[in-house]
């Protein structure tokens, strides 16, 4: 994301500092369940040079294999279609939409796709921010679309966020802010409506978060990190029993969904040449209308996982055997996790 012209003081430096030594700290003592034969791994480089800041992810429905992601700030109103091969099979131009900071995609059960443009990098000063809703294009093919704008505050006032979630059941969408110190999991009205505003209440405490998707189904959501993942099962419009998830270390990690068929997770990052990482699930992470796999799944095709393994919150995100990270290596990762945070955030915003 990027800011305002300034630096930051050394003061707020320190303050970013410690809520990433104090967010690995938690996601790193607390190792995830061990995996199953299905492995973890690089699924593809998103490789258009346009997509440089890639800041959301939605699995299509419409189209097995392909993801629409989208950059954040400076670049348009463009939404694109990559396939599992990292090419870019379509651009959407939404008409008439001059966006501010696009942050998350998600699609919801009546077949749009709903872009986030919820940032704010003045630390929660714009008094309302706004999601943008489309049909899921039918065919994957350069094209420009309507766009209808829904009007979002906050009940307790403005605030950044970088999360849209909406429920693939329900169609009710949520916001998660992004805070330091943690943040709030905001729900929105029954139904969107693009005629006044749309007051977002808060439900529930979240961390320090990036991104979110709910599963298929809608009975898991998982919310993603710079640093690492939860994962929390969906009852009664809330998010209970949270567990930590494996998550690769991708340095400026804003972008997570769910696999089309509900058995992984699937991360992605800032950057030229960003990789989309795979993480499976199993037992109790696994939605509640997904079955256990009897038969591993097949591994990464070659060239796609070729990069080598990136560590995650779990541990070696491409081998299964490990369950978490060993005790004389979590200073370490704690430290260097941290610090590159850090020093992408400032790199970002300094970039602004």
């Amino acid at each position: 994301m990027r800011t305002e012209a300034g630096q930051r003081s050394v003061g707020r430096t320190a303050a970013l500092l410690l809520a990433c030594l104090a967010t690995a700290a938690t996601t790193l003592t607390v190792a995830p369940p061990a995996r199953a034969a299905d492995p973890a791994g690089q699924l593809f480089t998103i490789g258009d040079p346009r997509i440089t800041e890639s800041s959301g992810l939605a699995a299509s429905r419409s189209h097995p294999g392909v993801y629409w992601t989208h950059n954040d700030s400076d670049d348009g109103p463009y939404v694109y279609a990559v396939d599992s091969q990292g090419r870019t099979v379509a651009t959407v131009t939404l008409r008439g939409v001059e966006p501010r900071d696009v942050e998350a995609i998600s699609l919801g059960p009546d077949g749009r796709l709903y872009l986030g443009d919820i940032g704010d990098n003045l630390g929660g000063k714009w008094p309302e921010v706004w999601i943008y809703a489309f049909a899921e294009p039918a065919e994957l093919r350069d094209q420009t679309v309507d766009a209808v704008r829904y009007r979002v505050r906050y009940e307790d006032g403005p605030r950044d966020a970088e999360a849209l979630m909406v429920h693939p059941v329900t169609g009710r969408a949520y916001i998660a802010s992004k805070k330091q110190g943690g943040g709030g999991l905001y729900q929105g009205p029954e139904k969107l409506s693009a005629s006044g505003i749309n007051t977002f209440r808060r439900v529930a405490d979240v961390p320090w978060i990036t991104d979110g998707a709910f599963s298929p189904d809608g009975t898991r959501l998982v919310l993603r990190g710079y640093l690492g993942a939860t994962l929390y099962r969906w009852q009664g419009d809330a998010p209970v029993k949270p567990a930590p998830l494996s998550a690769p270390w991708q340095g400026q990690g804003e972008s997570v969904t769910f696999s089309a068929d509900g058995r992984a997770v699937l991360y992605g990052a800032e950057g030229k040449n960003s990789p989309v990482w795979r993480e499976p699930l199993d037992n109790d992470q696994l939605p509640d209308t997904v079955p256990p796999s009897t038969t591993p799944a097949p591994a990464p095709a070659p060239g796609a996982g070729s990069a080598a393994p990136s560590p995650s919150a779990g541990g070696d995100a491409a081998a299964p055997a490990s369950d978490g990270p060993s005790s004389g290596g979590v200073g370490l990762l704690v430290l260097l996790a941290a610090g590159a945070a850090v020093f992408g955030l400032l790199r970002k915003r300094r970039s602004g």
